[in-house]
């Protein structure tokens, strides 16, 4: 399974999670509301607008993605970050 990068910033996971339909709803101080549509059903993201996300937050977003978009993390982990 390939580490979640460390390194990965706000806008960068936002402009990867385009690949999945997400879009930016909003953007205030220093958050990103992202936004997909998927069989009739909306799901918004919070994500940090931060240099580096940290590891735990990255985490719980990948996982909340995967169980929205119904792939396994380690797929979705695999697509975005190699």
């Amino acid at each position: 399974m390939p580490k979640i990068p460390r390194d990965i910033s706000g806008q960068k996971l936002a402009q990867l999670l385009f690949q999945y339909g997400y879009k930016i709803d909003w953007q205030k101080g220093s958050h990103i509301r992202l936004t997909a549509k998927r069989n009739n059903l909306e799901h918004h993201i919070t994500i940090p607008n931060h240099d580096f996300i940290k590891i735990g937050t990255l985490n719980n977003i990948l996982n909340n993605v995967a169980s929205f978009i119904n792939i396994n993390k380690k797929d979705l982990i695999d697509k975005l970050f190699s």
